[in-house]
């Protein structure tokens, strides 16, 4: 009795083990993939599967969710032989589990290795300007570039994306110091043209004034020799008027010479009574 027992108890423990290995249940976002005595035979989907025991199994188990791939960080050298320094990441999504681990051994490395590659190439082919402000142009290249070569591996690329792409520190120094230059080199030609304006102007001004000055003392000439030919020929013969006016200017000029702060002596005309009857037309004193 006991050794039927055991018999029975080993024969039930070897058939519930039997249908747990030909039953399969894999969860979302997963999918399965099968060999048959060493051969690929199928990929088992979300759910319950079957499958026939000692014959089935289990090789891979895939996820179908888009996986991250951060693209370490690398020197690339660009056509001007400018050193940059760059890195990306990458969503891929799986389509094909049986392709993706039978393609390629490691999938994962060998699309870091793949985009690292192609970033190099493509920066290779800009000058460091070009490279620093074209992401987008860098993004669909790169993209373009690897979407043909994983899609062999059952792998499709949903996007790729520059993280940072920036000079090495030695060209940076010398990004600063070409961009310091070029800053003072436009405030010297600034200063110089600013300089050249205001002499310029200054010169204008100059001539514009001695235009004026010239015409003013074309109307001054032409109003005294309007003024003298007035003068003249109200005159006529008759000196009294001209030896009047005369003798008026010469005493403003008297007046303003003693009026003056700094005048120290009064000048009078040598013979000031010869003077006096010259103005009063040569009469004599009473």
């Amino acid at each position: 009795m006991e050794a039927g027992l055991v018999v029975t108890i080993i024969f039930l423990v070897l058939v519930a083990f039997t249908i747990s290995l030909g039953v399969r249940i894999v969860p979302q976002g997963h999918k399965f993939v099968v060999q048959r005595l060493g051969k690929y035979h199928s990929t088992l989907g979300p759910g319950l599967n079957l499958l026939i025991p000692y014959m089935d199994t289990v090789a891979h188990k895939v996820t179908t969710k888009d996986i991250v791939l951060d693209i370490p960080s690398q020197e690339v050298i660009t056509k001007d032989n400018a050193v940059i320094i760059t890195n990306a990441v990458a969503y891929i999504n799986i389509l094909f589990p049986d392709k993706a681990v039978y393609g390629v051994d490691d999938y994962e490395i060998a699309i870091k290795t793949l985009v690292q590659t192609s970033l190099r190439s493509i920066i290779g082919e800009m000058d460091l300007d070009e490279a620093l402000s074209n992401r987008n142009v860098i993004r669909a290249r790169l993209k373009e570039a690897i979407s043909d070569d994983i899609a062999d591996w059952g792998i499709a690329m949903k996007t790729v994306e520059i993280q940072d792409i920036n000079p090495s520190k030695t060209m940076q120094t010398a990004m600063e110091e070409q961009a310091a230059a070029e800053r003072k080199r436009r405030a010297t030609v600034t200063t110089a043209e600013g300089d050249k304006t205001a002499a310029i102007l200054q010169a204008e001004g100059r001539l514009e004034a001695s235009r004026r000055d010239a015409a003013a003392k074309i109307v001054l000439a032409e109003a005294s020799q309007t003024a003298i030919e007035k003068v003249t020929s109200a005159i006529h013969d008759n000196d009294l008027p001209i030896v009047y006016l005369l003798g008026e200017k010469y005493i403003e000029a008297l007046r303003g010479v003693s009026s003056s702060a700094n005048a120290k002596i009064v000048l009078l005309p040598g013979d000031l009574p010869a003077a006096i009857r010259g103005l009063l037309g040569g009469t004599k004193p009473l």
